[in-house]
């Protein structure tokens, strides 16, 4: 069975694999998910609005060019040896292409949870995931649930 992973850039930290959760989308951190059939790099808001405003091209800013092109190195290191070769997508925080990554996150925090809209009801957990889908710990407690409830006659 193939298991999507989901790698994390930061300043702070070398590359760290991530839960498969919506808690890892944040605003300064660049993601690289590999499902095997995508190869996909996010960048989160900050990242991307300094990327946009071309910090990378400035002098002074070797840390934030070096972050840029860490996940872009480990992604071509991966389509190399894959067949059939992935769909490779490069994309921003709120672009059209970020449904590709947003589709295989568990959506432990969503439009629900996070309180009325404009007010920071979920503390900064993480980007809102707006679906009807439930998450993997919602399932799992109602799973449980009915497992204890069942009766064996």
């Amino acid at each position: 069975m193939m298991q999507p992973t989901l790698m994390s850039y930061t300043f702070d930290t070398p590359p760290q694999p991530v839960l498969l959760d919506s808690v890892s989308i944040k605003p300064d951190v660049i993601l690289l998910l590999d499902t095997f059939f995508h190869i996909l790099i996010f960048h989160g808001e900050t990242v991307a609005q300094w990327r946009k405003a071309g910090y990378q091209e400035q002098d002074g800013y070797d840390n934030f060019r070096e972050l840029l092109e860490a996940p872009v190195g480990d992604a071509q290191d991966l389509l190399v040896d894959r067949f059939p070769i992935p769909r490779y997508v490069v994309c921003d925080q709120g672009g059209s292409q970020a449904r590709f990554l947003l589709s295989k996150l568990n959506p432990s925090t969503t439009h629900m949870s996070q309180g009325m809209y404009g007010t920071s009801g979920g503390g900064g957990a993480g980007a809102a995931i707006f679906t009807d889908d439930v998450s993997l710990q919602v399932f799992m407690e109602h799973l449980k649930r009915l497992a204890v409830g069942a009766s064996t006659t």
